[in-house]
């Protein structure tokens, strides 16, 4: 027996409420256990900033496929090819982070609880 179809519409809008919810959870988690999720969400194989990007880069063949038929204008394709180029250069930018953030997130907890030096809140980049 074949299972039927998920309604997809309705597994988009529950994925936007989860987000919606672990965003809200995030800000009132304690630092150790915050820095576990957001290393989780950034990871670029298996988290939700790399599914995300999928997702959107996935969306930018479907748009082009329809602007080629005329059914959707060529500026949608060229939205969603943009956005998808600046999500994985977002990942891209964390990447550099992954290690350090992996480190903080496995850390046993009585070492997490140390304060940490305080750091520069801004820090130059080199291109």
């Amino acid at each position: 027996m074949t299972h039927p179809a998920p309604n997809l519409v309705h597994v988009a809008d529950e994925l936007s409420r989860q987000l919606g919810r672990l965003a809200d959870h995030l800000a009132q988690l304690p630092p150790h256990e915050a820095t576990q999720v957001i290393t989780r969400v950034v990871d670029p194989a298996d988290g939700v900033l790399g599914s995300f990007t999928h997702l959107v880069a996935t969306s930018s063949v479907f748009a082009k496929n329809q602007a080629e038929r005329g059914t959707l204008p060529a500026e949608v394709w060229l939205a969603l090819g943009r956005a998808a180029n600046e999500l994985d250069a977002i990942g891209g930018d964390l990447e550099e982070h992954r290690e350090t953030l992996h480190r903080l997130s496995t850390r046993p907890r009585a070492q997490a609880a140390k304060p940490a030096s305080p750091a520069p809140l801004v820090v130059r980049r080199r291109r």
